[in-house]
């Protein structure tokens, strides 16, 4: 059964850093796509970034602030961002995608403010 566990999300001021990080467990695959979503409240929930076999995939309202990489050894993603918004203030979620089925980890709240 595969679990994904995110972790780094906090209270940070505006064009500060954070890194959240998410670790799977179980069977996962290096093929299949990994990525992070977010939900701000009130909004549908959006694409962030997505990595797959070392192709990333940003969203235009994080490109050039924000990196996402991966450790397929340790079953691991991570999301760098840098230069934070207050409109970046969201749950961040962890996704796997095997194909048949869609992973979610239980989201981390980044909360952007002086």
């Amino acid at each position: 059964q595969v679990q994904l566990v995110e972790s780094g999300g906090g209270l940070v001021q505006p064009g500060g850093s954070l890194r959240l990080s998410c670790a799977g467990s179980g069977s996962i695959l290096s093929i299949w796509p990994m990525g992070w979503y977010r939900q701000a409240p009130g909004k549908q929930r959006e694409l962030v970034a997505t990595i797959t076999s070392g192709t990333t995939n940003y969203a235009d309202s994080v490109k050039g602030r924000f990196t996402i990489s991966r450790d397929n050894a340790k079953k691991m993603v991570h999301l760098q961002m840098n230069s934070l918004k207050p409109e970046d203030t969201a749950v961040y979620y962890c996704t796997l995608n095997t194909g048949l089925n869609d992973y979610w980890g239980q989201g981390t709240q980044v909360t952007v403010s002086s």
